[in-house]
């Protein structure tokens, strides 16, 4: 995806589509709330509060392996941002859009959040919240306009790297403390 931003590919195409279809079908209100779902100052405290139960649990290089996926969202965003310099939809003079940091954001906090008390809940449901929250977060920025599609998508494949190896961590963890 990054290549075809950075050469105009054939993905920019349908991608601008979508984009034309979608924004401001849903009332700004409604959509601006979604986005900011993956504001810091919305989904970092939900990992911060995550990451210290874990930690009080015992579960202390869980808790890390989530902190380091979250420094390593503006890690890989902000220079993959600044190369691309791709503009937003709504403003073809700006740049810096691609990939979404709100999505990445969203779906490092609350994810990693989820990996770190599923042990504790034993049910699927904080992941399967984590999901609609970040699902929420992307789909908000896709219809306010404020990120392309692909813009969102490359934010969830950049991170799951980063959240397959948190839920590694976790799972050895929670192995070892069972056994």
């Amino acid at each position: 995806m990054t290549w075809q931003v950075l050469v105009s590919g054939p993905l920019l195409a349908p991608d601008h589509a979508i984009s034309r279809a979608l924004v401001r079908t849903v009332p700004d209100s409604v959509t601006e709330r979604l986005s900011d779902l993956g504001n810091v100052p919305v989904a970092v405290p939900v990992l911060a509060l995550a990451m210290a139960y874990a930690a009080l649990r015992g579960r202390r290089l869980t808790a890390l392996a989530a902190g380091a996926a979250m420094l390593a969202v503006p890690a890989l965003v902000v220079p993959l941002k600044e190369w691309t310099a791709r503009p937003g939809p709504l403003e073809p003079w700006a740049a810096g859009y691609y990939p979404s940091g709100h999505t990445a954001t969203a779906a490092v906090a609350y994810v990693g959040a989820a990996l770190l008390v599923r042990p504790y809940v034993r049910r699927p449901w904080p992941v399967a919240v984590a999901l609609v929250l970040t699902g929420a977060t992307a789909t908000g920025l896709v219809l306010r306009g404020w990120h392309w599609p692909l813009d969102v998508l490359a934010s969830l494949l950049m991170c799951a790297p980063l959240l397959i190896g948190v839920d590694r961590v976790s799972r050895r963890s929670t192995r070892r403390s069972s056994g």
